[in-house]
């Protein structure tokens, strides 16, 4: 989850310049990839060369949160379908969407969304989904690495 302070233009890659209202923006994605989740927060924690589209939405945001599972399925479509449901928002058209049949995988909301909710919302729709866990992130962590 990302905070952006003020309404403010920002060039995404491809997707081209996109405004963006201040507040919460949520962000379903996977780290199935090298060094598993650690890595990918990591990543997004430290900044470094925009590959993704997040990466281009983190410069001017601050991360806040984690939220995450250690489920073997590959659960950013789920999400993004549940986080629209419940934020009423079709998110940002194209955003992380790329192989992706669902309009977006970005969503927006005025104020921090609950963690707990959200949980309590997938746990209670998709059978078998893994826990759900959410790691806040503090200045005190930006000086090393998320914990």
């Amino acid at each position: 989850m990302l905070r952006l302070p003020r309404s403010r233009r920002v060039s995404v890659g491809a997707l081209g310049e996109r405004r963006f209202a201040g507040g919460c923006y949520v962000y379903a994605g996977s780290a199935f990839g090298p060094g598993g989740l650690r890595a990918r927060v990591r990543r997004h924690w430290s900044g470094g060369r925009a590959r993704w589209h997040v990466d281009y939405l983190r410069e001017p945001s601050r991360l806040l949160e984690v939220w995450w599972t250690a489920d073997g399925r590959r659960r950013e479509r789920d999400w993004s379908v549940a986080l629209a449901r419940w934020l009423g928002d079709q998110g940002v058209p194209g955003f992380g969407a790329s192989d992706s049949p669902l309009p977006s995988h970005l969503f927006y909301a005025v104020t921090r969304p609950c963690f707990a909710q959200f949980r309590a919302r997938v746990l209670s729709t998709l059978d078998g989904h893994a826990p759900l866990h959410c790691t806040v992130l503090t200045t005190s962590t930006r000086g090393g690495q998320p914990r």
